[in-house]
Formats: C-alpha cells, sequence, structure tokens
C-alpha cells in the first residue's frame, strides 16, 4: 500500500491528506484489489464525491455555517477557527482515469463524461476552500511532470467550466446506461442535467466577476439556460440515498454514531424558521425537554428554543445541560436510512436561476424560481418523512401550507432596482434554510461570497485572528510545502505577497 501511494505522489506531485480535513475521504481498504472494472471504479468515485464523512466530522460543515451549535466540548468551526486542509481528491481523479482507461468503447463516452464531471467538481471545490490549486499539469506525471504548477483560480475555473462543458458533450454522444451508478443509474440524461447544474453553480460563485470579459459570465449563464437540460423536479436531484445495510446506514444513525446527542439548532436558523413562520422548523428539530417538561406542547412553537452559536461555551454547556435546546428531529437519528444527501439539487438550481434573474444576467422574473425553489425544499422533506408524528410535531406541510407559505408577505421579493440587496437576502436566506445538513460546506461559502444570512460574531469567543470577522479560506497543507515546496510558495507569493493566511481573500471573492 505505502508503494501505491509513492507512486500516486509521483504521478500527481501533490500531497494526500490523510488526517482529518473538510475533505474527508473513505477509507482504503488495504486488502482490496487495485485493478477494477469501470463500473466498480465508477461506484467508488461517484459515492466518494458524494460522501460527507462520519461521527463528528459529519457535524463540521453545519458548525461552520451556523445552523448548529455543539453541546459536548468547544468545537474549532464553530468559533471560526481554522487551519490547513489537504488536497486529497486529486488521488480519487487518478482512480477515474483508470475508470477510463477500462472502459469498453461502447461506454467510453458515458464513462468519460462523469470523470471530466467528477474532476471539475472536485477540482474547484479544492479551489473555492484555498485559491490557486494545480489544474493544467496536474495528471501529468507520465511526461515528467512530478511537480506540478499552481494555476490561478481565473485560470481554474475557465478549465472547470471547459471540462463540464467536455462532460456534457460526453454524455450526450452516450445513447445507454452505464454500468455501477447509484445514484441515476447510469441514465446518461440525467447526468447532463447534473452536469448544467453544476455549471450554473460555478458561475454564481463567480458573480463577483461577471464583467470579466474572459469569463463572459453572462453570455454562459444564458446559453446553459437556453440551450441544456436542466433538472426538472427532484427526481433529477444528485443525493446520496442512505440504506439499511450497515456500510450504507445514515451516519446520524442513533445506533452507529452517539454523536447525534450533541447538535443544537442554531438562533439563525429557528429564529429565522420562526419569524417566516416556517414548518420545516418541526421537521428539522424535535422540542427540548425543559420546554416540554413545563407543558409546552410539540407543536407549539416555544416549544423550540434557539442557541446563539457565537455565545460562551459556558452557555452552551448550560442550555445542553439544562435540555433547553431544539435538537435533531429523530427522521435524522432514528431511522437507518435518514434523509438523503443532496450535493446538486433541484432547488438549489432554481435559488441559482433566481439569483441570476436578480442579477439580471438572464431576463426573466426571479418570483417563479424563487417560490419554486422554496416548494422544491418542501415537497424534498415531505418524501423523505415517514407520515408520524415524532417527525412533524403534528405541523405537517401539506400542498395546501405550501401555498399559504408562498403567500407569506415577509419572504416576497420586491424586484425593485433599490431593492436588490433585500431580495437577495431572502433568497440567500431560504437557499440557507434549504440547506440544512445538505451541500456540505456551501452554506458558508454562500455567505462568505453575500454576506447573507448575517453570522453572528462575537469577538470574545471568536477564535480568528481577526476578532470581529471568520476566516474566508483554510490554508495550504503541510505536505504541499514538503513535496512541491516551489510551485505552492510561488502561488502564495501570487495571491497573498507570501502570507498563506486564513483572512487573505482569494481571486474570486475580489471585487
Amino acid at each position: 500500500m505505502k508503494k501505491y501511494i509513492k507512486y500516486i505522489l509521483l504521478i500527481i506531485g501533490l500531497a494526500i491528506h490523510n488526517g482529518c480535513s473538510h475533505f474527508d475521504d473513505l477509507n482504503t481498504d488495504p486488502n482490496a484489489p487495485v485493478v477494477s472494472t469501470a463500473a466498480m471504479q465508477a461506484t467508488k468515485q461517484i459515492v466518494d464525491m458524494m460522501y460527507k464523512g462520519s461521527a463528528k466530522n459529519y457535524y463540521y460543515d453545519a458548525l461552520l455555517s451556523k445552523h448548529m451549535a455543539w453541546g459536548e466540548i468547544i468545537e474549532g468551526y464553530q468559533y471560526n477557527q481554522f487551519g490547513r486542509t489537504g488536497l486529497s481528491m486529486y488521488t480519487k481523479i487518478i482512480d477515474c482515469i483508470k475508470m477510463v482507461e477500462l472502459a469498453d468503447d461502447n461506454y467510453k463516452d458515458a464513462y468519460t463524461g462523469l470523470y471530466l464531471f467528477i474532476k471539475a467538481y472536485e477540482l474547484f471545490f479544492a479551489s473555492v476552500s484555498v485559491g490557486d490549486v494545480p489544474y493544467s499539469e496536474a495528471f501529468r506525471g507520465e511526461e515528467g511532470i512530478t511537480k506540478p504548477k499552481y494555476d490561478t483560480q481565473k485560470e481554474v475555473m475557465i478549465q472547470v467550466l471547459d471540462d463540464l462543458e467536455k462532460a456534457y458533450a460526453h454524455f450526450s454522444k452516450s445513447a445507454k446506461p452505464f454500468d455501477g451508478d447509484p445514484v441515476h443509474e447510469g441514465d446518461p440524461e440525467k447526468w447532463k442535467k447534473a452536469v448544467a447544474t453544476m455549471q450554473l453553480k460555478v458561475l454564481i460563485y463567480l458573480s463577483k466577476k461577471e464583467s470579466d470579459s474572459d469569463l463572459n459570465i453572462k453570455k454562459r449563464f444564458a446559453k446553459i439556460i437556453s440551450e441544456k437540460l436542466l433538472m426538472e423536479s427532484n427526481k433529477d436531484n444528485l443525493q446520496l440515498t442512505y440504506g439499511e445495510k450497515s456500510s450504507q446506514i445514515c451516519p446520524m444513525y442513533y445506533k452507529k454514531d452517539a454523536n447525534f446527542v450533541y447538535p443544537m439548532l442554531s438562533s439563525v436558523l429557528v429564529d429565522t424558521l420562526k419569524e417566516y413562520n416556517d414548518y420545516r422548523l418541526f421537521y428539522y428539530g424535535k422540542p427540548a425537554r425543559s420546554k416540554t417538561d413545563e407543558g409546552i406542547e410539540a407543536d407549539e412553537w416555544d416549544a423550540y428554543p434557539s442557541v446563539d452559536p457565537s455565545d460562551s461555551f459556558d452557555k452552551m454547556a448550560a442550555a445542553f445541560s439544562g435540555k433547553s435546546f431544539t435538537g435533531l428531529n429523530e427522521r435524522y437519528t432514528h431511522l437507518e436510512t435518514g434523509e438523503p444527501l443532496i450535493r446538486l439539487g433541484y432547488a438549489e438550481q432554481n435559488f441559482i436561476i433566481a439569483e441570476a434573474c436578480l442579477r439580471k444576467w438572464i431576463d426573466k422574473d426571479p418570483t417563479p424560481y424563487y417560490q419554486e425553489a422554496i416548494r422544491a425544499s418542501m415537497e424534498f422533506i415531505v418524501k423523505n418523512t415517514p407520515d408520524e408524528e415524532r417527525f412533524h410535531h403534528n405541523r405537517k406541510i401539506t400542498p395546501e401550507y405550501i401555498e399559504e407559505y408562498l403567500e407569506n408577505p415577509v419572504i416576497q421579493l420586491e424586484k425593485t432596482t433599490a431593492s436588490f440587496e433585500r431580495d437577495l437576502n431572502k433568497i440567500i436566506t431560504q437557499k440557507y434554510l434549504a440547506s440544512f445538513l445538505h451541500f456540505p460546506w456551501e452554506s458558508y461559502y454562500e455567505y462568505r461570497r453575500t454576506g447573507y444570512p448575517e453570522f453572528p460574531i462575537n469577538p470574545n469567543t471568536n477564535r480568528n485572528t481577526i476578532p470581529d470577522k471568520i476566516p474566508v479560506r483554510w490554508m495550504y497543507d503541510q505536505r504541499e510545502y514538503d513535496l512541491n515546496k516551489e510551485n505552492v510558495e510561488e502561488a502564495v507569493r501570487r495571491q497573498f505577497n507570501g502570507n498563506d493566511n486564513v483572512n487573505e481573500l482569494i481571486w474570486m471573492l475580489k471585487d
């Protein structure tokens, strides 16, 4: 196994991060065969891409995004403590290349499309987390490039978009389903929809660069909307569905992991749901024991107290020990299948299009997309929740409720030039509400990009070196300096004047 890892390093010239990071990998079985079929590789790579982690690290992104606080001990992400992160996704892409090599000619296009999609997806988020990363010279060890240069983030984004365009073209050439796909059963049409949604996601992440003529964001976006297959319902979601087999059980299941007792739903989430009279609260949380002991019923809003995630841990501990907090709903913790984990979704796609309409990237009314996104979020929850009182606490989301909610004055878009920021806040806040326990790390990225919803920052508890600010990136892994020192240091000089710091703005965040 050690020889195998050294071989990977020789090819890509990059560090493999073997410890805990926000890119947690499935453990590799040292007794498993290295060589397999294209279908076997496809299964592994798709699951790896969708996988979020397990045990306590399953919740880290929710702590950073302020969806929840933690009642056990002080957790760094809750208090904005960042460090270094690895780039272990490069090893996954090596296996994707092997997948294409193993593919039969009849399925070569489908597996090539899958490879290009996974490559673009993984390296997009690698760049989003740290800044510049290798792209053009990665995976070229056979050409003698064992220490690849770091492309600028702009170059990375252009290559990501190009690879997604190629992925769409390859899936378009694929005439029949390919084997080994646990998500879409190898359906090329559904994968085309995933690719198109990912293209829209990349472009909206680049919203601060809409005037860049090389990226041509508005034209690209409009072209995708007019020419590409897009998701049409929640059935098109790219999501990981948990099962009842021991290896497929939801990581939050109470018999699998004891950490499910520590999450406490935050004021950012709970108070907003209450403000909107949003029944998703009764599906996300369960009533506080302290409130039900007082005689407050589980279907009453007052049964769901929130905690400020920026408060001192003494207050967290007091709320936890006093059972005065809203915990995780048992549909997450007491069902082996939990809820599917969405990576790319129909509701998300509609939120993205609504924001693009608001930004005048396309000449459409944002409201229908905004409302359809909210409707899709609620319908997804209902579909994946057994109709039992303990899961919805007699506040059922019905079609009638959804229509009533969509008429709620407090959530309506104003759609005037003067109301742009207020409307953007409403779109991103609804996106935030819909993303609870989905789209790992992305609610933080959206806050970082837009400032919405507002996250509480307490200088007395904030563990960032700048007390009134949340970090905006991770630092490069030390292994990068050990194995590709010249190139990573050049990238740090180019981006941050040589200061590899969590508070340095990456290119895509600069106005």
